[in-house]
């Protein structure tokens, strides 16, 4: 079947599927009713919290914070070491087109970060902003940089543990160095058992943090520009959702390497489009910017306008930012292992800058925006895209639609990165194989749509529940394995410093 057949395929069943529902209720509502309990339930579970103050903490948070401090201090801050290292290997300074693997460093790189520099970015920073005060802000930031450990330990794990096969094609991830890793440390069974714990929470994942979130935020900013609660497009979030669903099954019926083609040239575009757009309104306030960074210090340690003090600050900021650059959650490892080399540790180090560029750059930016502009007083009662959309309204009415622009961008890419990454989970559990992949690029289509017509309530509860509960697998795994990644490591480096790796060019 081709793949216009089969686009056509997927507009007609879904079509299908969305005719029974009656006049009485819209297809949106329908959607939303129907998916909202699990979600919730979903959601329960997974961010279980104890109350601290007049805060409640989701130990899954604690679980992440403590994770990316320990491989912080495990591997002598490896983060700030690499940084040189880091930018000549993604300028191909190493690069061997006679290694295995399908990627260059810097592709590998883009379509990971295209997988974390999403609406997290824009709506999860104005989500943390909006509920933990000005604070939330600098606790996202510490979050970023230590987080840049844990993407580090992650990623030279799914390098060494991927599968290679003949046609050239790798699969590699947390499900591999879960499974192999620890079966070489004679933990067969706690590997296979944490392997398909992780690989069932990333397909979930995918629909929702890499899907869903983007897709319902994306309409919503479309929503805000065409008219608002008189849009013609208000209620018919069903039928932007199917656009989007075109458009991304687009790129991704061709493989992790017509996505990277893809993200290398957009992610790049859409970081510096929006950083320009941000430094256009903070230079605007230029006066402010003093201000704006004292309401951020001050708030990080007392908690000024936060719900819940500084507990609540802090919450919000490292719930927010791991969200958004996924350190510790395993998903970008997936990308980075498709990479060309033959040292692991290679991409480790190139992982580093991911978190770094996503949180401590582009989501410090967008929180600068929002209180430098004081648009939490003004645009008080908003959260999400509406509120970062308000705060780029209040430069000029038109700069809503530059907003726009960089939403859907961001959206996209992060759609098409993961669904490589709920794609490998998928046939991990099932096999490799095409009638096995079209089956999970259909229901990642039909997922957007879903999306796309849900309120952000429900959808925002979901991601954050799948994306985390990853981490719980991946996590235990990473703690078993540090050692090898400090062999990996110091090995690497060793043979940088005596020459016995050459540069290429």
């Amino acid at each position: 079947m081709s793949y216009l057949n089969l686009f056509k395929l997927f507009a007609l069943v879904l079509a299908l599927m969305l005719m029974p529902f009656t006049a009485q209720a819209s297809i949106d509502e329908a959607i939303n009713n129907a998916v909202a309990p699990v979600a919730n339930a979903v959601s329960s579970v997974i961010f279980f919290s104890v109350p601290v103050g007049e805060a409640q903490l989701p130990l899954i948070v604690l679980w992440l914070i403590i994770a990316a401090t320990v491989f912080t201090l495990y591997f002598g801050f490896i983060q700030f070491r690499v940084v040189g290292q880091a930018i000549r290997l993604i300028r191909g300074v190493y690069d061997d087109p006679k290694h295995a693997g399908e990627v260059s460093h810097f592709q590998a790189l883009a379509t990971a970060v295209s997988g974390t520099v999403g609406l997290g970015n824009i709506a999860g920073v104005a989500v943390a902003v909006a509920i933990g005060g000005p604070g939330a802000t600098f606790w996202m930031i510490l979050a970023g940089l230590l987080g840049m450990a844990s993407k580090f330990t992650e990623c030279t794990l799914g390098v060494k543990y991927r599968n290679e096969y003949p046609d050239g094609s790798v699969s590699g991830g947390p499900m591999y160095y879960l499974s192999k890793g620890l079966a070489l440390q004679n933990k067969a069974a706690l590997g296979k058992f944490l392997a398909v714990f992780f690989a069932i929470a990333c397909i979930f994942g995918s629909f929702g943090g890499g899907n869903m979130f983007q897709a319902n935020q994306a309409f919503q900013q479309v929503v805000i520009v065409t008219g608002g609660a008189s849009s013609f497009m208000a209620d018919k979030g069903w039928l932007f959702g199917l656009i989007l669903a075109v458009l991304t099954g687009a790129v991704i019926v061709g493989g992790i390497k017509s996505i990277a083609r893809v993200t290398e040239k957009l992610v790049p575009f859409m970081a510096i489009w929006y950083l320009v757009a941000c430094l256009i309104i903070i230079l605007m306030n230029f006066d402010k910017i003093g201000w704006a960074f004292s309401q951020i210090f001050e708030g990080a340690f007392t908690g000024a306008g936060a719900t819940g003090g500084v507990i609540g600050a802090l919450i919000q900021g490292f719930k927010r930012a791991a969200f958004s650059n996924e350190a510790g959650v395993g998903s970008a490892s997936i990308a980075h292992s498709a990479v060309r080399t033959t040292e692991p540790a290679t991409e480790g180090i190139v992982s580093t800058l991911e978190p770094f560029i996503d949180t401590v750059v582009i989501c410090t930016m967008t929180a600068l925006v929002i209180v430098i502009t004081g648009s939490l007083t003004s645009g008080a009662g908003l959260t999400g895209v509406e509120l970062t959309s308000h705060a780029f309204g209040s430069a000029f009415s038109w700069f809503p639609y530059l907003l726009s622009v960089a939403v859907l961008l961001f959206a996209f890419s992060t759609m098409i990165s993961w669904s490589y990454y709920g794609l490998k989970a998928w046939t991990y559990l099932v096999g490799e194989g095409k009638t096995q992949e079209l089956i999970f690029k259909f229901v990642f289509l039909v997922f957007i749509v879903i999306g796309s017509s849900m309120s952000l309530g429900p959808v925002i509860d979901f991601s954050d529940a799948m994306i985390f509960a990853m981490s719980i697998a991946n996590i235990i795994g990473l703690y078993m394995l540090m050692p090898v990644v400090k062999r990996e490591v110091n090995q690497y480096l060793a043979k940088i410093k005596s020459g016995e790796i050459k540069r290429v060019r």
